[in-house]
């Protein structure tokens, strides 16, 4: 069962519920929210449905199958709150907490932390992520720094210019790209680490790695961070790594491996599935005992062209999960395939889809471009505080 706050204000949103759930009637408004129930049981989706419509607001079921239906109720935060006691008094106290819990992940958002190494990192603004690729074959910069020293060199650049946290990774994940063994990743990335922090002992260094062992090798070596573009997918051992480590952990969506991962993807609702799909995720992460997981939309892993630009535009729903939203968005196929540009046309985009990305709930901006993420974090924390402008 997942709990989902959707933003239906959207025409397009509001146009694909109206057909799931057979809305008679145009309601659209522009603050209308919808709290769905996915995978409810029928029979209590008729006791809600009837509270609900006692309080003259609206609601409706989806079909019922296998005794199980999806459940829309239309409405306010506030009224959300409250329906969520009286399905607690109904004796259904799992639902009514965890749409009390989702509602406060959607509004407290900017209020919680994430630790990370031991650095604390508040959701009241936002951080970027240096992309360093250890491989000669990666869509953007391959085997531009496959070269030890030239990849060291570029990581101690990219902490000048500002990053937060390195990501180190020694295999592609393009579209089509075909797997590297744990050796030869871990030759591709231990000497790079080690040399950084060596003459950057404070830094905080990601590993980009799906594999247990190269994730154990990098933490051991003093990595802080773990981002599986898997999602424990094709290596569950990688979850005791994270935790025995007590290190942070990226879950990204993706849809099959990267050697397939581009042909013919396709979604009925692209954000309710992999709402649902992070969803049981960090469940899984966190009774495992990882405490600190980062949540990634994806973007372009297994993703139509339309279907990038719809997760970034409804970024704000994925709060609901209450864990930091990470986008990487930097010079990807789907600026340049709707542009009509080649990769190196698409710095420019790529710093307008981070800073729309930020104002709609990223928290960690990974990228190639430090510099210019660094103007995006910078300029939306002024115009949500424009108050510290006051002496310039």
């Amino acid at each position: 069962m997942t709990i989902h706050l959707v933003e239906l204000f959207y025409p397009n949103v509001f146009k694909r519920y109206y057909s799931k759930y057979n809305i008679f009637r145009e309601l659209y408004e522009k603050d209308l929210v919808g709290l769905e129930v996915r995978q409810i049981d029928f029979k209590f989706s008729q006791k809600i449905k009837q509270i609900v419509l006692s309080k003259n607001e609206i609601c409706y079921t989806s079909q019922e199958t296998n005794r199980l239906c999806d459940l829309l109720v239309l409405g306010s935060y506030a009224f959300f709150k409250e329906l969520s006691k009286e399905i607690i008094a109904l004796r259904n106290e799992d639902l009514g907490l965890k749409i009390a819990r989702t509602i406060q992940n959607v509004s407290d958002y900017d209020l919680k932390t994430i630790e990370i190494g031991d650095k604390s990192f508040s959701l009241e603004k936002s951080y970027v992520i240096g992309i360093l690729n250890v491989t000669p074959d990666s869509f953007s910069d391959g085997g531009k720094y496959y070269n030890v020293s030239a990849a060291i060199e570029h990581g101690l650049k990219m902490l000048d210019d500002g990053a937060d946290i390195i990501d180190i990774g020694g295999e592609s994940s393009r579209p089509g790209a075909t797997n590297v063994n744990e050796e030869e990743e871990l030759n591709r990335i231990l000497p790079v680490l080690e040399e950084i922090l060596k003459k950057k002992s404070g830094a905080l260094i990601s590993i980009d790695t799906t594999k247990s062992k190269v994730a154990y090798e990098a933490l051991k070596q003093g990595a802080k961070l773990v981002n599986d573009i898997s999602s424990f997918n094709f290596d569950k051992q990688i979850l005791d790594v994270v935790r025995q480590f007590n290190a942070a952990y990226i879950l990204m969506h993706m849809k099959g491996e990267p050697k397939s991962m581009q042909n013919n993807p396709y979604y009925d609702d692209v954000v309710a599935e992999i709402y649902d799909y992070l969803s049981s995720k960090v469940e899984i992460a966190k009774k495992t005992g990882i405490k600190n997981i980062i949540i990634d939309p994806g973007i372009g892993f297994g993703k139509r062209i339309m279907d990038n630009y719809e997760l970034v535009k409804r970024l704000n729903e994925f709060k609901g999960i209450g864990q930091p939203i990470l986008v990487g968005l930097s010079k990807k196929s789907f600026l340049g395939k709707a542009l009509n540009i080649e990769i190196d046309e698409r710095e420019d985009p790529t710093l307008v889809a981070e800073s729309i990305a930020i104002k709609s709930g990223a928290r960690f901006i990974r990228t190639h471009n430090v510099k210019k993420a660094k103007l995006a974090v910078q300029l939306n924390n002024f115009f949500d505080n424009p108050e510290i402008l006051s002496n310039v």
